[in-house]
């Protein structure tokens, strides 16, 4: 199960940001193409295979074009998972985008973002548009070609959709020309 391709991605749950300032929130990067990892530090898919994808999909794309954001989602291991031992782990894996400590579920294990996002488990993927909603997640190891596809037509649509508003409309960023 994961959340309904489509839908408004819910705002973050989050305690605690590394790489970022203390209020980033998903709605700060609407106009943009987002990719959330979600992962745990203790997980062995994460660390062999999600995090360096993440790693290099930060590398291969401009900040203007994709922003990724990491979210550690805890739900196994709670006592020795903590804000220093991430903070440790990002500086030994040499983690540079923003990185979020999922807020702990009310009660339960699974974690506040995690369960709003109807995530199955870490590693999980999640593209979001530049409208912000969700339009591709996938749990596990998502083979590097079909992320890239998904993510090469996000940014497609982004740097198409306000040259197909402009000249159907007339408008820019600046405001809107009546015809001539």
């Amino acid at each position: 199960m994961s959340a309904e391709q489509g839908a408004v991605a819910p705002e973050w749950q989050v305690d605690h940001w590394f790489n970022a300032e203390a209020n980033f929130s998903l709605h700060q990067l609407r106009g943009k193409v987002v990719l959330l990892h979600a992962f745990q530090m203790l997980c062995p898919g994460c660390v062999t295979h999600g995090i360096p994808q993440a790693q290099r999909v930060q590398a291969a794309f401009s900040p203007e074009q994709l922003v990724v954001v990491g979210l550690h989602s805890v739900f196994e291991h709670h006592a020795v998972m903590n804000n220093a031992a991430l903070q440790a782990f990002i500086h030994e894996y040499k983690l540079s985008f923003p990185i979020g400590i999922d807020r702990p579920g009310r009660g339960e294990a699974i974690p506040q973002t995690m369960r709003s996002y109807a995530m199955r488990g870490t590693p999980t993927a999640i593209l979001i548009d530049r409208q912000g909603k969700i339009r591709w997640q996938r749990f596990g190891r998502p083979d590097d070609l079909q992320l890239g596809t998904a993510i090469g037509q996000l940014i497609a649509e982004s740097a198409a959709a306000p040259a197909a508003t402009e000249s159907a409309a007339g408008c820019s960023a600046d405001g809107c020309v009546l015809p001539a």
